[in-house]
């Protein structure tokens, strides 16, 4: 597919990118060759592919949650930089 140089810089205005008008040549031709292998993989036959989301099986690595007791305040606030009674004691952020 090709794409011209006045497509490739309307399309970049959209985007709000800028593009260097003296690159404008050379990158309309490698989005163009982009393009072409894309349209080489719309050939693809892909009937009876079901769709993925990962080209390899995932799987999720976290721990199942447990319900556990929880720290006592002190010990919670022990490594805190500023505290107030049983809190943590931050900046003021919003006005």
């Amino acid at each position: 597919m090709k794409i011209s140089t006045e497509e490739l810089l309307h399309v970049a205005r959209l985007a709000r990118l800028r593009i260097d008008p003296q690159a404008a040549d050379k990158l309309a031709g490698q989005v163009a060759t982009i393009l072409e292998y894309v349209d080489t993989l719309a050939q693809v036959d892909t009937e009876g592919v079901p769709p993925t989301a990962h080209a390899i099986s995932v799987t999720n690595a976290f721990r199942e949650d447990r319900l556990a007791g929880h720290l006592p305040p002190d010990q919670a606030l022990a490594n805190a930089p500023a505290r107030e009674e049983d809190f943590f004691l931050v900046p003021k952020v919003i006005g």
